[in-house]
């Protein structure tokens, strides 16, 4: 039962934050300009890595 709920938590997870890089974070971290299928393409890979794509996310945005 908790590995069911773990799992739950972080498909949740990993679907926000799929879609809030698709939908807004790309652009910070890929500098050519990404079209709506492509964007289809990363939301799965992104929800399923999400702890890297945010971690990734978040370092483009430090400034170096």
């Amino acid at each position: 039962m908790a590995v069911a709920v773990a799992m739950g938590c972080y498909g949740v997870a990993g679907l926000m934050v799929g879609l809030a890089f698709v939908a807004r974070g790309i652009s910070a971290v890929q500098t050519a300009p990404v079209t709506l299928g492509a964007r289809v393409l990363l939301l799965p890979a992104a929800a399923a890595l999400w702890p890297l794509v945010l971690s990734r996310w978040l370092q483009s945005r430090r400034p170096r």
